[in-house]
């Protein structure tokens, strides 16, 4: 029990800090239509879930021009345990973004819970499978789980998700 005290109270303060995030999040500021401007839909979440260049940002080159794509940070990290001999033996932590066809982060926000349920599935699968093992960072295990990731994806979302993209990944082993 002892060893596990540093694992629950880390994953407790990650989930504590991500739900103090989300719910403390500043209001969406919204342009006035009478001013001449008037900010899609997609925009406005955008603003109201994180500053752009944490969540939508387009693609293409610098000022935004000709961009058909849009990056979407999920709100929350993921947090895999690595089991084994029937104990935790470590625990990885991810941060995962999606980009996706313009005007799609609505879309993505919408099914964040059944999106967050696929990728936890795999993310699990993965970890049962040895694939947080050793060198995990390995090209070839990461485009493994990017494929994976990018399947459970498109199951969810259909073909506007164009890739999944791993922005963090760390692993902490129970000493």
């Amino acid at each position: 029990m002892r060893k596990l005290l540093p694992i629950l109270l880390a994953m407790i303060g990650v989930l504590a800090g991500g739900g103090a995030g989300y719910f403390l999040r500043p209001p969406a500021e919204e342009a006035s239509p009478a001013a001449g401007t008037h900010a899609p839909a997609s925009d406005a979440h955008t603003a109201d879930a994180a500053p752009p260049s944490d969540h939508a940002a387009p693609a293409g080159d610098d000022h935004g021009a000709g961009a058909t794509v849009e990056y979407v940070k999920l709100n929350n990290q993921f947090v895999v345990p690595v089991v084994e001999d029937a104990r935790v033996a470590s625990l990885v932590i991810l941060s995962l973004s999606l980009e996706v066809g313009l005007g799609a982060t609505e879309r993505v926000y919408a099914v964040e819970p059944k999106l967050r349920d696929a990728f936890l599935q795999v993310l699990f699968d993965h970890a049962n499978a040895g694939g947080f093992r050793g060198a995990f960072t390995d090209a070839s295990q990461l485009d493994d789980l990017r494929r994976s990731l990018l399947e459970a994806a498109r199951k969810t979302l259909g073909a506007e998700v164009k890739s999944v993209l791993i922005s963090d990944i760390v692993r902490q082993d129970n000493g």
